[in-house]
């Protein structure tokens, strides 16, 4: 316990009451003590034992578990075990087929291969460990007195370290002083979620108001918190202090590992998590493992070669059988005996037959078939990411390859599913229009800017307007070490929270504001607002110097400034500094004003908003302050002052120019482009968000100058309430206010009384009440409690914010309008002409989505257009059925239609009674457009598909509620935009822009599928025409097992002498140039009905395989006829024919020729010729009683063996090339009608 051992007796006894009842919460909950208490004990008495050390491991192997464990992971593949099977099998004496050893030269050489690439990547992982384990940190120590530089590793739950402005955090550490005035610390967390923006941390509020600095010596609390787990988004918990006191933890609190301090000099906390506890490293999942369709064919492929080699075995089994029989008692003089001694019975000798005919045709189950596939497969992602039309110079992202085992399935698509926000749009909100007091602006001017606006004269605008480039973020502070410079530039080697790619991207981004485009900043107002604002502002400035009640403002003038204010304070947006973006404004308290209140008249009503109601609630804190220190404040009565007090100095009136401040103009970092468009939408009415504090927002009027609002609490914004709100105590009313500002289908839900005339083509909507002391502090005690709960916290804090943010009065509402990405209606339509059926998944409102579904070019204004929507999920589901009924009836009149579901329809829609109902309708529509889906509904729709229709599916999104779209589709493609790195994190595929899909599915999904599909086709061939050589040859020699071909060329004709020229026609192989495909998109059909790849193809193959070896067998059989030679100069021939057939197949085959064909096809044969030579010159016992020597040497010196090289081949290949010659000029048929 964290108390002090001066307490005896009593203390001791409840201490160790409290130890047996949390004993029943260590399922669910952490203790966690501070070590520094624990320093002279034995380790075993520390509580902080259990938990994990901040040393991390991702290697699998170690020097002793590496062989045992490699060959245990490498034999849950089933073709490893049967080869090794086949090879033991070889130790039996009287079933043996070749030399055991030399029997198990292929399994061996295919698991060590495998076993070196493994050894080689856990090596790079150790390496990576390794560089991490050994960066240092500040851990305090008690011997020392101060804090001692330590590597990470040695860092243990329980430690107090201190963090430096550009320090990478080592682990999860609870925040409990920061050098930050406002108690405040900012990090930047691109390497965990790729977001570039800041992010702002707060202390423990209890250690919020310490007047001296943090003395760890002092602690004596206890942290309860929730187990270890993945959610970076949660933590909760709370710290007992030796008082009794029990003050609530939020995730505002915690500081992750891998992030970055930024803005602050000094912070101090205690280690909650380490190693592989932390959040990061439990989100930190690795590359994604799939099968795809291809290799799910082929296994059933695998499957039939498994029955032909039996078929073949149990054949040859009976042929022998029947030919020991005709014998009778006679015995042949060569017949195998017993291992006793004695006959074998016909029956016995056809058992043991047949074992050995399985290892003399093992070569039909192609053993290297499945390394030459992955071999391939990186190859192709390898050429995928050298592509640099794939290349986003302004992001410097590339295309990455998470998962590399599925890149044929890009070229089988048949359905996609995007996101819209950040996927189809640059997710840069842009304010477009907005409505006041029921009066709308539609803000002419600012439209046609947005018209004329483009990208490359945003980018010129911004580097002259900056004035070059921006200065770097390691001259933020003057006191920065080498070694902490160092720390910084380590982040991108930080492989834990993210890739290389992705650091190096959130590395260049950060050194910009996120959302900051002049695009989005540089809004025209809308005149006759703006004279309302002026209008207003003069009235103030009047009343100012008449200490007038702001009673006497005009309700829709006081609508007009409650609006604005709305939009400056309720968000969560950091002002940076002009020259040092990255550097928090400082507040001067010279011309800001203090808390102070001018005396309201108890008889009427002051606020600037009329018609409030009171009853409200918070669902999660945010910055906020104290809520006990909120209750005392709100106890204490304030002094009554002049209205004068109220403003600051007077500016300058404004005159129509960009509003600048005198040191400059502000940056504003945002959390999400929303809140950057209304903050700078309020700066262009003269409205400034100028500082934020955790108890005050200061922002500043026209002509009036800077107001103070005291911040009371701060409701955050999330996916389920779709809102956020602010609690304040206005300046010019002395009275709590509370704004909020939320989607347009929540907010109006709330509105008192409800609003009917809802503008459609708002989507954020603005709402304020007013609420008493003893109102607000009724509510803040019921929040307290909820946010000190562990269990059903989200819950509770759900039903307080429900409180606090109901019968509101509207204020207003804005229009935010996000750009469309460059080329994204050009690649919609390219998709969709290649045979891709196009859905659009998004939460936003039904006009917001159609509105850019005609932008893109995925709904046709000539096209006729069905809405399904309900009022409620009971009226839908009763209407459900009927609808889908009437419209199948209209499809079938016209094909021709799009359609569009909103959330409540959806819903029922997704009932397992109306699912085919649902399916049917929407498969057979142009174009399905789902609004308002929240990220549950948009993967069950993902997953309906893909289950019912048995269509390969797409998922394409940005943000984090696209993740579980992503994770249920065939392939899940993440766009690395503005949203942060969720997405990305959770996807196979990710590109920096939509229009990227184009290529990487019609070009790049296109060769691959063809790639693999013909190599597989191949490898089946080729086997399947070695093995049948020897199956015929059985038929003369009494089916007795016998090969005429060396057992060496067996064992090795597909592991080398035929295996380099199917990689690299594999890799390199383009059946149509990258230019047709782009501009012939319907030949992407060729992938999707697999073309390349179907049931009969392996059938043909096996067909073809079978003839072409009777070809090779029967020509050299009938040319050696009645001649002397030994068996290996007869059967050597047949190696070599096989090899020349097959090499000039695969030419046929070829559709692309480079050197490296040609070199390949050189090596291969070169290869051949030069082990024989060397083979039979060199090993003439080496297969005893039989005589290899000089064998290669006589045949090359035989004119018939040359003969026999030109003729068979071409005998052999003359009916494929045929059909092929007329199968071609089928193909080019269809290739022509879409030219």
């Amino acid at each position: 316990m964290a108390r002090e051992t001066e307490d005896p007796g009593m203390a001791k006894a409840s201490k160790v009451k409290r130890q047996r009842k949390k004993k029943t919460k260590e399922n669910k909950t952490r203790t966690v003590h501070a070590n520094l208490l624990y320093d002279n004990a034995k380790g075993e008495e520390n509580p902080n034992r259990h938990y994990a050390n901040n040393k991390i491991k991702t290697t699998k192997y170690t020097v002793l578990s590496f062989l045992p464990k490699n060959l245990f992971e490498q034999f849950h593949r089933f073709a490893n075990v049967y080869f090794v099977f086949i090879a033991l099998l070889n130790f039996v004496p009287v079933v043996n087929a070749f030399q055991p050893e030399l029997a198990l030269a292929p399994v061996v050489f295919i698991l060590s291969v495998t076993a070196i690439k493994d050894l080689w990547e856990d090596y790079r992982r150790h390496r990576s460990d390794k560089e991490i384990n050994h960066m240092d940190c500040l851990v305090y120590s008690r011997a020392e007195r101060s804090y001692v530089e330590k590597y990470w590793k040695e860092v243990r739950v329980g430690d107090f370290i201190r963090l430096r402005c550009n320090e990478i955090l080592p682990a999860d550490v609870l925040l409990l002083s920061s050098s930050d005035p406002d108690r405040l610390c900012h990090i930047e967390t691109a390497t965990l979620d790729g977001e570039t923006n800041l992010k702002q941390r707060q202390v423990v509020r209890s250690f919020f108001d310490l007047d001296c600095d943090f003395d760890p010596i002092k602690y004596n609390s206890i942290i309860e918190c929730e187990k270890p787990n993945n959610d970076l988004n949660r933590f909760r918990g709370y710290i007992i202090h030796r008082s009794g006191r029990r003050d609530a933890l939020y995730k505002e609190n915690l500081l992750l590992r891998g992030c970055t301090i930024r803005n602050t000099e000094e912070a101090v906390g205690i280690v909650i998590y380490a190693g592989h506890e932390t959040k990061a490293m439990l989100n930190n999942n690795g590359p994604r493992y799939k099968r795809s369709k291809l290799e799910r064919q082929m296994n059933v492929d695998v499957f039939w070669c498994v029955i032909i080699l039996l078929v073949m075995c149990l054949f040859a089994a009976v042929g022998h059988g029947l030919w020991m029989f005709q014998y009778g008692d006679k015995r042949p003089v060569f017949d195998v005996l017993s291992p006793d001694g004695t006959d074998l019975s016909p029956i016995m000798s056809a058992i043991y037959l047949f074992l050995t005919m399985i290892i003399v045709f093992q070569v039909l189950i192609p053993i290297s078939l499945f390394v030459s596939i992955e071999i391939v497969k990186i190859c192709q992602v390898y050429f995928i990411h050298q592509d640099m039309e794939l290349y986003d110079e302004e992001t410097d992202s590339h295309l990455q390859c998470r998962a590399l085992n599925i890149t044929e399935d890009l070229g089988q698509m048949q359905y996609i599913f995007s996101d819209k926000t950040g996927t189809l749009t640059e997710n840069k909100m842009v304010f477009r229009r907005c409505t006041v007091a029921g009066v709308e602006y539609s803000h002419d001017a600012n439209a046609r800017r947005l018209a004329m606006y483009q990208e490359m004269d945003s980018e010129e605008e911004e580097c002259t307007s900056h004035g070059g480039t921006l200065p770097r973020r390691d001259s933020v502070t003057s006191h920065q070490s080498a070694r902490v410079v160092l720390r910084s530039q380590s982040t991108k080697s930080h492989r834990r929270t993210g890739s290389r790619a992705e650091a190096k991207r959130a590395s260049i981004l950060s050194k910009h504001t996120a959302f900051s485009s002049p695009m989005e900043k540089d809004i025209t107002p809308d005149p006759q607002l703006l004279d309302k604002v002026n209008e207003c502002s003069s009235q103030m400035d009047f009343m100012r110097f008449h200490s007038q009640p702001m009673s006497q403002l005009p309700s829709d003038l006081a609508d007009v400034i409650d609006f604005f204010i709305a939009l400056t304070i309720c968000n969560t947006v950091v002002v940076s500094s002009p020259n040092q973006p990255r550097q928090k404004v400082q507040l001067t308290s010279t011309k800001s004003i203090q808390s102070n209140h001018l005396q309201v008249n108890k008889g009427s009503s002051s606020s600037l908003i009329t018609n409030r109601s009171s009853n409200k609630g918070c669902s999660s804190m945010l910055s906020s302050p104290s809520a006990e220190s909120t209750l005392t404040k709100l106890d204490e009565e304030q002094p009554p002052r002049d209205l004068e007090h109220n403003f600051g100095p007077v500016l300058p009136c404004y005159d129509g120019k960009a509003w600048n401040l005198e040191e400059g103009e502000l940056r504003y970092e945002a959390e999400s482009p929303d809140e950057a468009a209304l903050v700078y939408a309020a700066r262009a009415y003269k409205c400034s968000l100028v500082g934020r504090l955790p108890d005050q927002v200061t922002m500043e009027l026209p002509h009036l100058g800077k107001l103070n609002f005291e911040l009371l609490h701060t409701l955050g914004f999330d996916s389920t309430r779709k809102r956020m709100s602010v609690v304040v105590r206005h300046p010019l009313t002395d009275q709590i206010t509370v704004y909020t500002k939320g989607a347009d289908s929540v907010i109006m839900d709330l509105i008192k009384p409800p609003d009917t005339g809802r503008k459609s083509h708002f989507q954020i909507v603005v709402a304020g009440a007013i609420m008493s002391k003893e109102q607000y502090a009724c509510w803040l005690q019921h929040h307290l409690e909820a946010e000190t709960a562990i269990q059903g916290r989200e819950e509770l804090l759900f039903e307080s914010a429900l409180r606090l943010e109901t019968n509101l009065q509207l204020l207003g509402a804005t229009g935010i309008e996000d750009r469309l990405q460059d080329g994204v209606p050009e690649t919609i339509a390219s998709l969709r002409k290649a045979g891709l059926q196009i859905w659009v998944l998004t939460g936003d409102k039904q006009e917001t989505a159609v509105n850019i579904a005609y932008a893109c070019k995925l709904l046709d204004p000539e096209e006729e257009i069905l809405t399904l929507n309900a009022d409620s999920q009971v009226s839908s589901r009763s209407n459900c059925f009927i609808n889908f009924t009437e419209v199948s009836s209209v499809l079938e009149d016209d094909a021709n239609i799009s359609i569009w579901l909103l959330t409540k329809y959806l819903h029922s829609a997704l009932f397992s009674s109306l699912e085919d109902k649902f399916l049917a309708v929407a498969r057979s529509c142009r174009s399905v457009l789902c609004c308002r889906s929240t990220p549950l509904q948009k993967s069950m729709v993902v997953k309906l598909v893909r289950n019912k229709l048995k269509v390969m599916t797409l998922a394409i999104g940005d943000g984090a509620n696209d993740v579980s779209m992503i994770q249920v589709a065939d392939v899940g493609v993440g766009i690395s935009g503005q949203e942060g790195m969720q997405a990305v994190m959770a996807s196979d595929f990710a590109l920096p822009r939509f229009r990227y899909l184009q290529k990487l599915l019609l070009v790049h999904g296109h060769w691959c599928y063809s790639r693999l599909a013909n190599m597989i086709l191949y490898f089946f061939y080729k086997n399947a025409m070695f093995v049948a050589l020897i199956f015929w040859y059985q038929f003369y020699c009494g089916f007795s097992g016998s090969a005429m071909i060396d057992q060496w060329y067996l064992i090795f004709f597909n592991l080398m002498f035929s295996a380099f020229p199917q990689l690299i026609t594999g890799t390199l192989d383009k059946d149509v140039s990258a230019e047709t495909l782009q501009q012939l998109p319907q030949l992407y059909v060729n992938g999707q009905n697999s073309e390349e790849y179907k049931p009969y193809m392996f059938w043909m193959n096996m067909i073809d395989a079978f003839y072409q070896s009777l070809v090779c067998f029967f020509i050299p059989y009938f040319a050696y006829a009645d001649s002397d030679v030994d068996l290996f100069t007869w059967g050597t021939p047949f190696t070599t024919l096989a090899l020349f057939t097959i090499l000039v197949h695969l030419g046929i085959e070829t559709k692309t020729w480079t050197w490296m064909n040609w070199l390949s096809i050189a090596f291969s044969i070169a290869l051949f010729f030069t082990v024989a030579l060397c083979y039979n010159a060199s090993c003439p016992t080496c297969y005893s009683p039989s005589n290899p020597y000089w064998t290669m040497q006589r045949l090359l010196q035989d004119p018939l063996f040359y003969l026999l090289c030109v003729i068979t081949p071409v005998a052999a290949l003359l009916p494929r090339y045929t059909v092929l010659d007329l199968c071609l000029t089928d193909y080019t048929s269809p290739f022509l009608k879409y030219l």
